[in-house]
């Protein structure tokens, strides 16, 4: 489906270019198989243009504003500018080549000076306040959803500089537009960095530990890049998962190593200097908007407030998480056969952190008698999908997924799902949208894991969302099965819910679609998706063993969800030091951040001891250098966000089970009082309407046994 209301292309635009008019495939999905890198920069060109003209006509319009002629209007303009840039911003770091960065080093500033010429425009700001002023003196009834787009209207005028000087808008435009361009440096960057810093092995008994299909994956990606032995590409966190399995220690340090030093070896892909400007200009931003610094600026249009409430959780958690990490510690130093480093880190508790995932899989077997690599053989990719992913997402929703191999995506290893909604058991269902999946590393893809929109669900508009996941899962060669490691699988659940949060959106304006919420309350719903790998009869569905079709032994299954506990330590303690650096740097005036990049190291050396976080044996999830949340990506001052979000997800797992579980009409609540809403109204709202009460944080503390 498209779009009903679509304005005419500039005609500097060339009519053959493909998003010169709205693509004619199912819920407009953009035309990757005619689709050229060199189309992108004129059409979001042409876009921009035309986006200012339908602003303009909206801001200078005689007639007084109306909800119709202010409101409908803003969030009908930019048609071309939006598909154009949503296909970009997806494959931009999806499926990255120098054309396609050279595009962002030039359109970003002006992609800052576009927002930021409507958000300052004060004709456009005298419109929209005009209706809050009538809504609020009772002369103009507002639709909820409506009266809530009003409300966050004026609060983005606000925080975009609206009632500054003329000069200070000048100043701050500046800012936007460097902050922009070093965001997307940043990124390049640590691309570039990742690749450089993968880990080639030229013998194979160094690698002894890993599985076959790895080592293959490893050798096909050696020969991709035309390279003789394995390489072990990074991930983008610190810990990489080739750690639990790899036997030789000196290959274990390499990789962990190589890992750590991303960013801050030197030469043209450190880091260090970008993040150091980064840091200063959002300071001076943050202030010449009124805030004491970027984090309260960030946390002041989040769900959380304040930066004091940010700290005070944060602050909760951390002692009783690194007092867990080093009960872990201690375990794993009694393991038979442990790695004794003759000089052990100081501060590690004699476990070096690139012996960490090893040791705990010597734990893992003698306690609970499991072993990742015995588990990957059940953990097949398409079982995992068809039976695990999708078999919950129709049980609580009523979903189906086909396959269409005949929508183009915009890489060969993109494949799409067409979305059916069963209004009845049973029935065939309607159409809902698409669901496009990306889940193999390459050397074009950023690492991590993130959803992107094509296509944003709008009753206004008459579309239909179409998704993306992307996820690294390393490439076996063809015709090999692909195995997961446990983490990978709910990886590819987390992320679903993300989709899921797209997917199911009901919303009758755009900007108001999907994940359009309060960044910390964005990861609520995916981390509540992750509870469905975990059910028993979703687990026994797709764990079954790739070659012989027999399911998981029961008795693998019952270890599994009763170790879960088991490892917290580390998995909490890795991410609040990465959460409590990100506000370390954020928290800080213009004229308090260094200014020497060799300060850079000992500065986040300095937050983690601050902090009570500075265990050698559990490092950041990210260190300051390879930190793309916060200096390449949306999060800056945000990272917090997943603890926050997981207060809202641990209490709706509780919801679940003293409702019943895996059900449909669990499901159909979730989705009808909370995802449908997208951001249509307060999120916590949606929360309390869901729960009947607001989130309390018992749920959490005893998931991650910090009580």
């Amino acid at each position: 489906m498209t779009s009903t209301h679509e304005t005419t292309a500039p005609a500097d635009l060339d009519p053959a270019n493909p998003f010169a008019a709205p693509s004619a495939l199912p819920y407009g999905l953009p035309d990757f198989s005619v689709i050229r890198e060199e189309h992108y920069e004129p059409a979001i060109l042409a876009g921009m243009t035309a986006h200012r003209a339908e602003v303009e006509a909206i801001a200078t319009n005689p007639e007084p504003a109306t909800v119709e002629n202010t409101l409908v209007a803003l969030e009908r303009s930019g048609q071309l500018l939006g598909r154009a840039a949503r296909a970009y911003f997806n494959q931009l770091p999806s499926d990255s080549t120098h054309g396609l960065e050279d595009i962002q080093e030039r359109l970003a500033p002006l992609f800052s000076a576009h927002r930021d010429a409507i958000n300052m425009d004060a004709r456009l700001h005298e419109r929209v306040r005009a209706l809050a002023d009538a809504a609020e003196a009772g002369d103009l009834d507002l639709e909820p959803d409506t009266a809530y787009l009003v409300e966050k209207l004026m609060t983005q005028f606000k925080r975009s500089g609206i009632a500054l000087s003329l000069g200070d808008q000048d100043t701050l435009r500046e800012l936007n537009a460097r902050i922009t361009s070093l965001e997307a440096s940043f990124g390049r960057k640590l691309l570039a960095g990742a690749n450089e810093a993968s880990v080639l092995v030229t013998d194979e008994a160094e690698l002894a530990g890993l599985s076959a299909d790895a080592k293959a994956g490893a050798r096909a990606a050696a020969a991709a890049r035309g390279q003789d032995g394995w390489l072990l590409e990074m991930q983008l966190f610190t810990h990489q998962n080739v750690l639990a399995s790899l036997q030789d220690a000196a290959t274990r340090e390499r990789v962990q190593s190589a890992s750590m030093a991303r960013g801050a070896t030197g030469g043209e892909n450190d880091t260090r200097e970008v993040l150091l400007e980064l840091a200063r200009l959002r300071a001076h931003h943050a202030q010449l908007l009124g805030y004491e610094h970027h984090a309260a600026y960030t946390v002041a249009d989040a769900t959380a407030g304040t930066t004091a409430a940010v700290n005070e959780m944060l602050g909760r958690l951390a002692p009783a998480a690194v007092a867990n990490a080093r009960r872990e510690a201690a375990d794993l130093a009694t393991v038979g056969g442990a790695p004794r480093r003759p000089e052990p880190v100081e501060g590690s508790d004699g476990v070096a952190a690139a012996d960490w995932s090893f040791l705990n899989e010597a734990v893992r077997k003698e306690r609970f008698n499991l072993d990742d690599a015995a588990l990957r053989p059940y953990l097949e990719l398409e079982r995992v999908l068809h039976d695990g992913v999708f078999k919950a997402a129709g049980l609580l929703f009523g979903l189906s997924f086909v396959e269409r191999p005949d929508l183009p995506g915009y890489h060969p290893d993109v494949r799409v799902f067409e979305v059916f909604d069963a209004v009845e058991p049973g029935e065939p269902g309607s159409g809902l949208g698409l669901f496009l999946a990306d889940l193999y590393t390459r050397e074009s893809k950023r690492g991590g894991a993130w959803m992107d929109s094509l296509v944003v669900q709008s009753t206004l508009l008459g579309e239909q969302p179409v998704v993306v996941n992307n996820l690294n899962i390393v490439k076996p060669p063809a015709g090999e099965p692909t195995l997961l490691v446990w983490d990978e699988v709910t990886t590819l659940f987390h992320e679903f819910g993300h989709a899921l949060h797209g997917l199911l959106s009901d919303v009758r304006y755009p900007s108001q679609s999907g994940t359009s919420v309060p960044r910390d309350f964005v990861e609520y719903p995916s981390q509540v998706n992750e509870m469905w790998s975990w059910e028993p009869q979703i687990l026994k569905s797709f764990a079954v063993h790739h070659v012989t079709g027999e399911p998981m032994p029961a008795e693998w299954v019952d270890t599994m969800l009763a170790s879960r506990i088991w490892g917290e330590g580390f998995s909490t303690t890795e991410y609040l030091a990465a959460a409590l650096l990100d506000q370390a740097w954020h928290q800080l005036t213009p004229d308090q951040v260094p200014t020497s990049v060799e300060d850079v190291l000992p500065f986040e050396a300095a937050a983690l001891a601050a902090a009570g976080v500075d265990f050698a044996s559990v490092p950041p999830r990210y260190r300051s250098t390879y930190f793309n949340h916060i200096f390449g990506g949306g999060y800056s001052a945000g990272y917090y966000s997943y603890i926050w979000s997981e207060v809202l997800d641990a209490d709706t797992v509780q919801w679940y089970a003293e409702n019943g579980g895996l059900t449909r009409e669990n499901g159909e609540a979730f989705r009808r009082k909370l995802l449908a809403r997208g951001g249509s109204q307060d999120p916590l709202v949606s929360f309390a309407d869901l729960r009947g009460r607001a989130a309390e944080i018992t749920p959490l503390l005893e998931r991650r046994g910090l009580v």
